[in-house]
């Protein structure tokens, strides 16, 4: 049996830990908390249970659990600062996060979370995802998962995710569910973000595409929505002009046709360059001016706890090189000769008082692309909350879309 999380895989008849199929040595005892933890996860774990159940009743201090609980963390690519993994609860125990698969042997039917599988990916709990790797054209690693259950559907990846950090965050976690009640989702992080591979040289559009359509491949039906916000849109176009027969709705959210740094406006491309300076030397310093602009940018109705979750993110994903990197390339897509191809059923939707991608990108999408409908949200976050009245609308209009 393997059980499979993030990007570790549990191997107990090997008695290994593999991160990215890359074996890590660990001590016995770590390993046994390790299992213990992940047959126990979402439930809350005391000293005594520990004692009782990996030390087998010896004693052991507090300062022996929690050098064993880092050991474990690191082992996992977790830290005691994010703990996205495995969770100290303040003077009560440990929580173990992460959704887990169940891998049994090839003979044996495959079981997720104690749920018996009638396909391969097929996952209809809205409480756990799957994540796992594909391989893009270049040979790019790219973590997706698959979530929820109904319409199928891929999220095209943009910039800033985290499959793991993103299903508990404040801001993705209540659309996710939302999303999953309607559709079974397929997401995915970027080349150079997320859990898919960091050492990333090539961030041409071109490769964007290739992600997209790798994951599709790996992943996808036949025919699904394909949902994209922000600057997975172009991304989406142009995978919706090269296979337009895969697609059965194109939803195009908080888009643009063009990047800032090809746009006509002057002050975008001074703009677009200027976040970019910030990027490379703020990029994961708390307090630093990009974290305070981006956040009050990007959602300027959240709350506290939403906007420490969107800090977080930013300095979990991925470095600043890659951040820069990335930021450049997406500022640089233009897709304003693809639009008059797109041959799909499309409904685009802008947010009005959009601080990221103006509301004229919003416009110039739905004016180029052919007989798409167009929809304004009355709202000024980029990603939209729960608490506005955007929030239903929003999924009004999703549900009236793809349901003709």
């Amino acid at each position: 049996m393997i059980y499979r999380f993030t990007d570790c895989e549990l191997d107990i008849a090997a008695q290994e830990l593999r991160r990215r199929d890359t074996p890590v040595k660990v001590e016995p005892q770590v390993f046994d908390l390790l299992v213990y933890l992940v047959e126990n996860r979402g439930k809350l774990i005391d000293h005594d249970d520990l004692v009782k159940s990996v030390w087998r009743g010896r004693v052991v201090s507090d300062s022996a659990i929690a050098a064993r609980i880092s050991a474990a963390r690191k082992a996992v690519g977790d830290n005691g600062k994010d703990q996205l993994i495995i969770k100290t609860i303040a003077r009560k125990g440990f929580k173990f996060l992460s959704s887990v698969e169940i891998i049994l042997p090839r003979d044996t039917d495959p079981i997720v979370e104690g749920i018996e599988l009638k396909s391969e990916w097929k996952n209809s709990s809205l409480d756990h995802q799957q994540i796992r790797y594909c391989e893009s054209s270049d040979g790019v690693r790219i973590a997706y998962a698959i979530t929820g259950s109904g319409i199928p559907l891929v999220r095209t990846g943009h910039w800033l995710t985290h499959l793991e950090h993103d299903w508990h965050s404040p801001i993705w976690q209540p659309f996710l569910k939302e999303m999953g009640r309607r559709f079974e989702i397929v997401r995915y992080d970027q080349r150079g973000n997320g859990l898919s591979d960091r050492e990333v040289q090539d961030f041409s559009f071109d490769r964007f595409v290739e992600d997209l359509e790798a994951v599709i491949n790996a992943a996808a039906n036949d025919r699904f929505v394909l949902y994209a916000t922000s600057q997975g849109v172009p991304v989406a176009i142009k995978y919706a002009v090269q296979n337009p027969e895969r697609i059965s709705h194109l939803v195009l959210h908080g888009g643009y046709v063009r990047g800032r740094l090809v746009r006509e406006s002057e002050a975008e491309v001074k703009q677009g360059e200027a976040i970019l300076t910030l990027i490379e030397h703020g990029w994961g310093l708390t307090g630093s001016p990009f974290l305070k602009s981006f956040t009050t940018t990007y959602i300027p109705d959240a709350t506290k706890e939403q906007m420490d979750s969107l800090v977080d993110l930013q300095k979990l994903t991925t470095n600043a090189q890659n951040a820069v990197a990335i930021r450049r390339a997406v500022d640089s897509f233009n897709v304003a000769q693809l639009l008059p191809q797109v041959a799909v059923k499309t409904l685009v939707l802008h947010a009005r008082n959009d601080g990221i991608h103006p509301l004229d990108q919003g416009l110039a999408l739905a004016n180029g692309i052919p007989n798409s409908e167009f929809v304004m949200l009355e709202s000024a976050n980029h990603a939209l909350l729960p608490e506005e009245p955007a929030w239903s609308r929003f999924f009004w209009e999703l549900d009236r879309f793809t349901r003709t």
